[in-house]
């Protein structure tokens, strides 16, 4: 009995490996980047789900250098429209303000069309 719980728990650590993307991972991390200004980013947890409708990314992350993953409290997430690269943002969030390019708001929606031609401008 103790050797099927210790095999089932083996198999069941790559399917949820596997469940990962890496590409909307490394895509949610790019749009942070931008839309924080910086070059380096320090990024604690990151979770991506190409599973769902739309497939997106989220993480958390501090600008402050040195920071601990314990440390880090702010998150970013990101949506997108597919999980085949090119990846074309539909939404994203900044703790809990969302933009997207139906926002009502002038300023979100801007933002988040600048995220969006940033992101274009490195999948060429």
């Amino acid at each position: 009995m103790k050797t099927l719980i210790v095999a089932n728990a083996i198999l069941m650590i790559p399917v949820v490996a596997v469940a990962q993307s890496p590409q909307l991972e490394n895509t949610c991390q790019t749009v942070a980047k931008n839309f924080l200004l910086t070059d380096h980013l320090n990024v604690g947890i990151v979770q991506s789900f190409p599973e769902l409708k739309p497939p997106g990314a989220r993480l958390t992350y501090s600008t402050r250098p040195g920071a601990s993953k314990s440390d880090m409290s702010d998150s970013f997430e990101c949506e997108f429209d597919k999980t085949d690269s090119p990846n074309h943002l539909t939404r994203f969030c900044v703790s809990e303000v969302c933009y997207s390019a139906g926002d009502a708001d002038a300023d979100r929606k801007r933002r988040f069309d600048e995220m969006r031609i940033l992101l274009d401008r490195t999948n060429k």
